[in-house]
């Protein structure tokens, strides 16, 4: 009797990039509510749905929940593909999708009541680090694993960004998340930090978040995604691998640029602002690399929304890994250091870079794990581009006026020295460019709503299938 062929796991893929959507829409809905309250005070109705409580639901939705279901989604794909066999240990990958869901609904329900891993005092939070922390070792032994058995020699540059930002990652939230129970009942901790320590810890974990989470797992996708949509070879293998050693070794130095003009030693800002200079070179690198990949093949551009995301966000990752370093220049910072300057800067790279990409992923995907040839509609994924594509720019470019300005008013002195402005004067010349935010981002929420229903009609219409493994001796 004929052996039924061994079949890639696409059910733990097809959960996680289903709930990259549907997370994706949460964590921007609540992107546009907090957007809208900053515009329209009143809405602030209650201290659980305050401006205060829900800012963090929003970057822990968007990163955590959105971005990180599509790390997920797209790692167990490509590791997949690549190294030619199913995940290993499937029963560990299928808790990572649940324990990941746990995760972020647990952060869902706590934030909006205020329990905050603030650092002097944390309710009920080591419990969900604890949770964080078997998810992410069953994550790295279900990847590490799968490239352990892999039926082929070579590791796919993909896989070296995608096993970076694992391995990284746990670094980083072991060293943050560092506490002392002072209790089960209730669930209370101490910070194992203090002082300035405590701020240099924390910046290097969160710049390392955007160095890992942000940007080195996002390159695993378009190492691969790219060349797939584009049907076109890697650029340059060679510039892959010193793109991926070089921003490995320089992210982990430049944390402490954001703690210009402040309490921690000078020596240490200035080093994190040199690093963070030095950064500039390997992301322009793999910027050049990924969109070199089109070359003879830029006309695919015309007519392929797909690849029009891709390399939008690869655009965007240009343009926000070289203001990154320019604003760590101390003279800049003293300048955008706490304006909506820096909030630009973020979502330059957080829309702009990581949701495109993702969403490209993702349209890359979803036909393939349905047995379609293409999503449902290729007319809506071309206006869904267009619509976050202009919403982007809204965004980035209201707050680039609006953190100038504020940066000059703030330092703007009448002739006895004395400040031209109040700090309201200044808030209320920003109403304009926060209406302006609010629309850019409504645009872009707009485009995920389409994208939902692009999904759900893909899926209804199609069915889950799970391809067979590739023998060793064909391409991936």
């Amino acid at each position: 009797m004929a052996q039924s062929p061994a079949l890639y796991n696409y059910q733990v893929v097809r959960q996680f990039t289903v709930m990259t959507v549907i997370w994706g829409v949460v964590g921007m809905l609540v992107g546009v509510i907090i957007a809208a309250q900053l515009v329209w005070p009143e809405l602030n109705v209650n201290e659980y749905l305050s401006y205060g409580r829900l800012r963090p639901l929003h970057t822990n939705a968007v990163i955590f929940a959105f971005g990180g279901c599509a790390l997920f989604a797209t790692s167990y794909f490509v590791v997949q593909r690549t190294s030619h066999v199913s995940l290993f240990a499937p029963r560990l990958a299928a808790f990572t999708f649940w324990g990941w869901q746990l995760v972020i609904v647990l952060a869902a329900i706590t934030l909006p009541m205020g329990m905050t891993q603030a650092k002097e005092y944390a309710e009920l939070e080591w419990p969900i680090d604890i949770l964080i922390t078997l998810v992410w070792v069953s994550y790295a032994i279900v990847f590490f694993g799968t490239i352990a058995k892999r039926k082929v020699s070579h590791i796919y540059v993909a896989n070296w960004f995608y096993g970076a930002f694992i391995l990284a990652v746990a670094l980083l939230h072991l060293v943050n998340s560092a506490a002392i129970p002072v209790s089960l009942f209730p669930m209370k901790s101490y910070s194992a930090y203090a002082g300035v320590q405590d701020a240099m810890v924390q910046w290097w974990y969160g710049h390392n978040a955007v160095g890992f989470f942000l940007t080195a797992g996002f390159l695993g996708m378009m190492y691969y995604f790219v060349p797939k949509q584009a049907e076109r070879p890697v650029y340059s293998y060679r510039l892959s691998v010193v793109h991926f050693w070089a921003l490995i070794f320089t992210y982990m130095w430049a944390g402490p640029h954001h703690l210009h003009y402040t309490a921690l030693p000078d020596w240490t800002q200035s080093l994190g602002m040199v690093f963070s200079l030095i950064l500039l070179a390997p992301s322009w690198g793999g910027m050049i690399n990924g969109i070199m990949t089109l070359s003879g093949a830029w006309h695919k551009l015309r007519d392929d929304p797909i690849l029009k995301f891709l390399i939008t966000s690869l655009s965007f990752y240009g343009m926000s890994t070289f203001e990154g370093p320019m604003m760590s220049i101390k003279t800049v910072n003293a300048l955008s250091h706490y304006t909506d300057w820096t909030i630009g800067h973020v979502h330059s790279g957080a829309l702009g870079w990581v949701a495109m990409i993702s969403i490209g992923s993702v349209y890359y995907l979803l036909p393939r794990l349905y047995g379609k040839t293409q999503m449902h509609s290729m007319k809506a994924v071309e206006m869904h581009f267009w619509i976050s594509t202009i919403g982007i720019v809204l965004y980035i470019a209201s707050m680039w006026i609006a953190g100038v300005m504020q940066g000059l008013m703030w330092r703007a002195t009448n002739a006895d020295g004395t400040l031209t402005y109040s700090f309201v004067e200044s808030v209320k010349a920003t109403y304009p460019f926060w209406t302006i935010r609010l629309l850019g981002g409504a645009l872009f929420f707009s485009g995920m709503l389409l994208m939902t229903w692009n999904m759900f009609k893909t899926m209804a219409g199609g069915q889950a299938v799970d391809a067979p493994v590739l023998k060793a001796a064909v391409a991936h």
